[in-house]
């Protein structure tokens, strides 16, 4: 399999991730399904020899040593792509996300106007979580390049590995990649703040130190944009929290209510008529009354908090769902599908809903 001719066709059929292992044809994950694709089943030699010619002799060393490892790939003028490599069973395999050759337009996005504002905070932290394949990068990568558009000021993106590429336009943008520029997302921030930045970007939060990293960032007068796979935001705050030993959790959820900005859940729903998908976003934003509860570890008051605060920007995942089903943008079953209350949005759909979360 010719693995360029492939992938063009691929991003052709609007794919948003390949799957490619032994013993099935390639399959391709459109609008959220995963679909078969029309060629023969792939034998352990098509696998290796397909896989092998994304990667460097260094890349094949170090997968084969490791048994799995993430790159990126990029066929010029198509697209970027995320590829993890691993072993199944003893055979190679591997999982392609599509990442488009062109930074996605903030307007274009379809996303909520307290994202935008977001965008014009100085200082501290704002998180963007959801589960895998839910759209994170694609929402930061929006949020980046507005920021790009608009401010004068030193982006630095530290990622693991780079997926969306930046030219710089009233910004200066640095992109670094775990492995080939930096050890770790620890040290990177470390020596990011020496290197004049105003924003910062950490591709996940993925353990303890990167959490206390960017908390350290965020508190030293940066702007610090991360991920994390959580559903919503009381789960972010106690994810962040619980990173951490008991004894340090009091101190850092100080440090958490003072400089965390918002939070942005988010999830795909499929249109209604089954073509392409819709962001749908819980947003918390954080107030003076927001931080006071976060202060005093009053984490069951946030779920009212982001109910009641429309005017903030705030809404919950369910009046986000219920808002584009009224719309007829996603049919009823898909809001309860992407639903963690569906007794609530059953409740509305009979009448109950007054708009404020009620």
């Amino acid at each position: 399999m010719n693995i360029d001719e492939f992938l063009r066709v691929a991003v052709k059929k609007r794919a948003s991730d390949i799957h490619i292992r032994v013993g099935c044809p390639p399959m391709l994950r459109i609008d959220g399904r995963i679909v078969p694709t029309e060629m023969r089943p792939m034998t352990p030699a098509d696998t290796k020899r397909t896989l092998y010619s994304m990667l460097s002799n260094a890349q094949r060393d170090a997968f084969e040593k490791n048994q799995e490892m993430d790159v990126s790939f990029m066929i010029s003028g198509l697209a970027r792509f995320r590829v993890n490599i691993f072993l199944e069973q003893g055979h190679v395999g591997a999982v392609l996300r599509v990442i488009p050759i062109n930074v996605p337009n903030l307007d274009n996005l379809g996303l909520p106007q307290a994202i935008k504002d977001f965008t014009h905070e100085r200082t501290g932290l704002i998180l963007v979580t959801g589960p895998t394949g839910s759209g994170k990068t694609t929402t930061l990568a929006g949020m980046i390049d507005y920021i790009n558009a608009n401010q004068d000021v030193h982006i630095i993106t530290i990622e693991d590995p780079i997926e969306f590429v930046y030219r710089n336009k009233k910004s200066v943008i640095t992109q670094r990649e775990l492995v080939n520029d930096t050890s770790s997302f620890p040290n990177a921030i470390k020596y990011a703040l020496r290197q004049d930045p105003d924003i910062i970007l950490v591709g996940e939060m993925r353990d303890r130190d990167t959490i206390e990293s960017a908390l350290k960032a965020a508190e030293t007068g940066h702007l610090v944009l991360s991920t994390l796979h959580t559903n919503d935001a009381v789960q972010t705050i106690n994810r962040v929290i619980n990173a951490f030993p008991p004894h340090e959790q009091a101190t850092v959820l100080k440090q958490l209510a003072a400089v965390l900005r918002g939070t942005v859940a988010q999830r795909l729903a499929i249109k209604k008529d089954g073509i392409g998908r819709v962001p749908v976003n819980e947003i918390l934003v954080v107030t003076s009354t927001v931080r006071d509860h976060i202060f005093k570890h009053e984490l069951d008051a946030i779920y009212h908090l982001i109910a009641k605060g429309a005017q903030d920007g705030m809404q919950t995942m369910n009046q986000a769902l219920f808002g584009y089903y009224e719309q007829e943008v996603i049919s009823f079953e898909e809001a309860l599908r992407l639903s963690d209350n569906q007794q609530e949005l059953q409740q509305w759909k009979r009448g109950a809903y007054t708009g404020s979360g009620k």
